[in-house]
């Protein structure tokens, strides 16, 4: 946008503040350097949030306990069963008891089936139900949050928080939160039986299986960071990639092919270095608990061949503990792919819980009224402000604009002239001095009755994925006809009945230039009926002939409306009641056109240079 040359390139619609850093504040653009904040934390954050799904989450607990008993249970009727076929060698195995012990398996391993599907299923319906309320938390956030904190923070960023970073809550909570209930369960029943069945044998299988549990902790722990670089890297790409697209044809224009490919690359690179390296600790894990699982049953083999040999135990207890390590470092194998998972839903956690986390606009007054029956009086009093403290842009600025009047601002670029808008729509609170509409402060206006008074037309167009009679209408109470007759008073009314399906035309299947796509927009603000008129350089995208129209058209769109009109092209201000001249963000000349001209001050010398540079 014209007007701002203090100010980074926009990251919002039509507005964006100065001294931005390119890539956000450490934490909010996603940086991969950032450090892991608080894994525990995170996480406790995350749980908390659960809480209103606590007695589904209980339920599905109780599942993968029982689901585990179930399983517990097993062992111990297959060493009945070998006692039988052993006893059974030289007198006739008891084929009756064999078959009751079966059946009861069967029944037992059936029901451990049943309980676990319904585990599943209810996690799988809580994950989801809690990954929903957090994408519509986010977008009631998103609708709260100042729009400073998009100047540091890029889109894409933020997309990947709402897309990605749930996505992954969604998956860890269905994935982790059963398995490491039944994992720990499986894990401390085996250990049990084992020291209850044989306290010798059980305590080899406990030392054998302490390699994986050390070998886990470290993977662990390293892992940890590459997950969060993983998760933030991502959205830095995002970011890039979300803006490469939207600037595609100013690439192509400039030849940066090779530079933003260059930049992609590196983006790509830190993704891939965190992601292959997160992503190949946690592949190591289950390699090292398979190996654990094998080394215990040698040693429980071993062990319990030496004391069959000894005539302490029987061979149906080897078979017994054959089971039991499987069922004892198997959970271990879950519990290092669940941790793993973990560090992915503390990284994702910890970006979504931050951003629900950011400050909200300020608050109402508590007394904030509606407008009603407005005149249109707009005052600026003594107004000062800066995105930054330690750097105001506009200082004392003071006017007083009459209803229905249609006042122009001009001034070099970065007079302060788009800040003034967005100041007057309280985008941005004032640092201090006081606007108000009809004599009423507008710290004093709910927000949504100050935004409901102003119609906008901007020089950035902005369209919906909608039919053409949509993205005018946007949500109005208007009829078909007077669509149809904005559209005919801008220009456009014609070009729309060119296409296929007229008005009912998906935005996606018009061919419009970017100035067609302006007159949608003016008339959009014309069927809106606004008190307030605000155009930010409204004819910067078309030719000279369509401006002459637009102009007839806003001229009569902004009779007996109070209208703001930033304008580049002083020529389209001509007509204008008052015209107010800024500079370093004060008023130093105000008056009509002929008015200024006659005074042969800065005014003049803007408007003759670009006379000049016409001729």
């Amino acid at each position: 946008m014209h007007n701002q040359e203090q100010k980074p390139q926009s990251t919002a619609p039509g507005f964006a503040p100065p001294g931005a850093p390119a890539g956000g504040p450490p934490g909010a653009g996603g940086r991969p350097g950032d450090k892991a904040k608080d894994f525990t934390g995170s996480l406790k954050k995350l749980f908390a949030y659960c809480g209103r799904y606590t007695i589904f989450i209980v339920i599905a607990i109780m599942l993968g306990i029982s689901a585990s008993i179930f399983a517990l249970m097993g062992p111990s009727r297959l060493s009945e069963i070998t006692n039988l076929i052993l006893a059974g060698m030289s007198d006739g195995i008891d084929l009756e008891a064999v078959a009751s012990i079966g059946i009861f398996l069967a029944v037992l391993y059936s029901l451990n089936l049943v309980f676990g599907f319904l585990q599943g299923s209810i996690m799988a319906v809580v994950s989801q139900k809690i990954c929903k309320k957090l994408r519509t938390e986010m977008t009631s956030k998103l609708n709260r949050i100042p729009l400073a904190y998009f100047d540091g923070t890029s889109y894409g960023d933020t997309l990947s928080r709402f897309v990605n970073d749930i996505d992954t809550i969604g998956t860890s909570l269905n994935q982790s939160m059963s398995s490491i209930v039944s994992g720990v369960l499986n894990f401390g029943g085996a250990l049990l039986l084992m020291l209850y069945t044989n306290w010798i044998m059980g305590v080899s299988a406990l030392v054998s299986t302490l390699l994986g549990f050390s070998l886990m902790g470290v993977i662990i722990a390293k892992s940890q960071g590459y997950f969060i670089q993983q998760q933030s890297s991502l959205g830095d790409l995002n970011g890039h990639v979300e803006e490469t697209y939207t600037g595609h044809s100013i690439i192509k224009a400039y030849n940066k092919e090779g530079f933003v490919e260059k930049h992609f690359q590196e983006k790509n690179e830190r993704l891939y270095q965190s992601a292959w390296k997160a992503q190949f600790l946690s592949g190591m894990m289950m390699p090292i608990m398979n190996f654990t699982g094998d080394f215990a049953y040698v040693v429980v083999c071993i062990v319990g061949a030496l004391l069959v040999l000894n005539g302490s135990i029987s061979f149906s207890v080897i078979v017994a503990f054959i089971l039991y390590v499987r069922l004892f470092t198997q959970p271990l194998a879950t519990l290092a792919q669940s941790m793993t998972t973990l560090q992915s839903a503390a990284a994702a956690s910890e970006r979504v819980f931050e951003f629900l986390g950011e400050e909200d606009l300020s608050q109402e007054e508590t007394n904030a009224v509606s407008l009603k029956n407005v005149r249109g009086d707009v005052s600026f009093k003594h107004v000062t402000f800066g995105y930054k403290p330690e750097k105001m842009i506009i200082t004392d600025f003071s006017a007083e604009i009459k209803a229905g009047e249609k006042v122009a601002i001009v001034g070099p670029t970065g007079a302060g002239k788009t800040t003034m808008v967005n100041l007057l729509m309280r985008f941005y609170e004032v640092t201090s001095g006081e606007i108000a509409i009809d004599g009423i402060p507008i710290r004093s206006i709910t927000r949504e009755s100050l935004h409901d008074v102003f119609s906008m037309v901007l020089q950035d167009t902005w369209m919906f994925e909608g039919s053409i009679l949509e993205n005018i209408a946007y949500n109005q109470v208007v009829t078909k006809d007077e669509v149809v007759e904005a559209c005919k008073s801008v220009g456009i009314h014609r070009t729309i009945m060119t296409m296929p399906q007229g008005y009912d035309t998906v935005m996606s299947n018009a061919t419009l230039s970017t100035g067609e796509k302006q007159l949608l927009t003016i008339a959009r603000a014309m069927v809106k009926k606004s008190e307030l008129l605000i155009l930010d350089e409204a004819t910067s995208s078309v030719d000279t002939r369509t401006e002459l129209l637009i102009g007839k058209a806003m001229d009569k769109l902004s009779n007996g409306r109070t209208s703001f009109i930033i304008a580049h092209r002083l020529s389209t201000i001509k007509n204008a009641d008052v015209i107010l001249v800024m500079k370093d963000g004060n008023i130093i000349e105000s008056g009509s056109h002929e008015e200024l001209l006659s005074k042969k001050g800065f005014y003049a010398e803007l408007y003759n240079s670009q006379f000049e540079e016409v001729a």
